[in-house]
């Protein structure tokens, strides 16, 4: 009788407020999350053409990536507070149709200034888009059973979308021109904005509240400073000034944040949000991963193109499989095994099956084939990725009140700036120092041609290894962090209420 009364209080608790629209919303919020996603990709391949249209130098190219990196990832806890204080549907419309006028500008672009500085505008929009979508989803999704589909089909674009982005970008460039991946936000965004405008409510206004403007300048300087130090030392050196110099600037701003955040009346990011060790470990878990998952997006496309002589369509192609994978193993996990076991498992299995992929990866040649090299390892990394998405996401906003689902939705998606941020430093890094140390070992005379692939080779799966390793970490640390059994359904008997939620004390 017990077990129906707690199964009877659950249902219950999901089914009221529940949205008569809400599937629609998913399409629209969905649409939204692959346009973000994509941009963090989708110009990579495009580069080249824009580069020799426009005539920009090889030093200002890495600039229509990093601008677009710099807004994003520096602005993100700011614009998921501002989601919460001015409301969700209004960041997001305002996010969409900002996004929408800077990608037309950067289709439009004329000189490398322009161009450079659309992607900047792009990633400020971004950066208020991101959190909205999550937010949105997290407090239009009551149901746990519904709330599970919905979760699986938003981690499936967030896991796959910079896959997707290379293979979207690649068919644009290759079928029209490279300005299409900047032309083709605006059917997205286009659509979305008329799907967003009719379906989705205006919630009540959070009065009181106000923002924190001392830990907005504190962290917003901090992101700034550490996402384009990791950037400096990914195309120059770690010992240069304006590498060092910037990411001590900003581990020393994140202290003063970390300071100020304990004492502030109306902090931006609540010590409670990230205190509590399922959402801890989640957002530990996105900045390890997406510094990881360079290893799949950045240097097995090198791999592809410049040593298996790949176009860029066919390289974007090859990780179709992936994408698949991914999607079937996010909605197996946020549908079927979520409610059962909870994201400790989910998150373990995932880590460790993106670090077997990667594992199986060093195993590459000059000569191998796709099938034989490539196929088998993206898949295993893809049923990891898919698994690792929909336990994380779910699991970072789990137990917030409404009016914390901003913030609490941009904490995930900071990690994984962070995380890619030092990824692609990192990994950068890593295999060019392998390549010089290989060549320098093996020379006798004139580098040969042969000898230059098989140094291009050791440094590919040097960085596979690591990547591997920074797996490997995450499962042991995250795994350790996360609790056992499912989360807490809100409305369910013993549950506490989400605005009053502290960090249990539970194994």
């Amino acid at each position: 009788m017990a077990v129906q009364d707690a199964a009877s209080a659950t249902e219950a608790a999901g089914s009221v407020g529940r949205d008569p629209r809400r599937w629609l919303v998913l399409a629209v919020i969905c649409i939204a999350q692959l346009m973000v996603v994509l941009d963090t990709t989708v110009m990579n391949l495009a580069l080249p053409s824009a580069q020799q249209d426009l005539g920009f130098s090889n030093a200002d190219r890495q600039w229509i990536v990093t601008a677009y990196l710099l807004s994003f990832g520096s602005l993100l806890l700011f614009c998921g507070r501002l989601v919460d204080l001015i409301g969700r549907k209004e960041t997001f419309l305002t996010g969409l149709v900002g996004f929408a006028a800077a990608s037309a500008v950067g289709g439009a672009a004329t000189n490398f200034e322009m161009l450079a500085a659309s992607r900047a505008c792009q990633g400020v929009f971004a950066a208020l888009l991101a959190p909205a979508t999550l937010a949105l989803l997290t407090t239009t999704f009551t149901d746990p059973k519904e709330r599970g589909k919905a979760f699986g089909a938003f981690s499936t674009i967030a896991a796959s979308g910079g896959g997707l982005g290379l293979i979207i970008g690649g068919a644009l460039t290759s079928s029209l021109s490279w300005r299409w991946c900047m032309y083709i936000n605006l059917v997205f965004a286009g659509l979305a904005v008329v799907g967003g405008s009719v379906l989705m409510s205006r919630p009540a206004k959070r009065s009181g509240a106000r923002l924190d403007v001392p830990g907005v300048v504190a962290v917003s300087g901090a992101m700034f400073c550490l996402v384009y130090g990791f950037s400096n030392a990914s195309t120059h050196r770690w010992g240069t000034p304006s590498t060092w110099g910037f990411l001590i600037a900003g581990a020393a701003l994140m202290v003063v944040f970390a300071f100020w955040q304990s004492r502030a009346q109306q902090p931006l990011l609540p010590p409670r949000i990230v205190l509590d060790r399922n959402r801890g470990g989640a957002y530990l878990t996105m900045l390890l991963v997406g510094a990881a998952m360079y290893g799949i997006f950045l240097f097995v496309i090198y791999y592809m193109q410049n040593t298996l002589g790949y176009s860029a369509l066919r390289s974007g192609v090859g990780l179709l499989p992936m994408v698949g994978v991914v999607a079937v193993a996010a909605s197996i996990g946020n549908i079927k095994l979520m409610p059962l076991v909870g994201p400790k498992p989910l998150v373990t299995a995932g880590l460790l099956l993106g670090g077997g992929g990667m594992t199986w990866l060093t195993g590459i040649h000059v000569d191998s084939s796709y099938a034989g090299a490539l196929l088998g390892p993206l898949m295993l990394a893809g049923a990891g990725m898919g698994l690792i998405f929909s336990s994380t996401l779910r699991t970072g906003t789990s137990g917030v009140a409404p009016h914390d689902a901003g913030i609490a939705s941009a904490s995930i998606q900071t990690g994984q700036q962070i995380g890619g941020a030092i990824g692609l430093a990192l990994l950068n890094s890593i295999a060019t120092s392998a390549t010089t140390r290989y060549v320098e070992h093996h020379v006798q005379g004139r580098p040969t041609p042969a000898l230059i692939h098989q140094a291009t080779i050791h440094g590919y799966t040097t960085v596979f290894w690591w990547c591997a390793g920074i797996f490997a970490f995450g499962a042991v640390v995250c795994g350790s962090l996360l609790r056992r059994g499912p989360l807490p359904t809100p409305g369910a008997p013993g549950a506490k209420p989400a605005a009053t939620a502290e960090p249990a004390a539970q194994a």
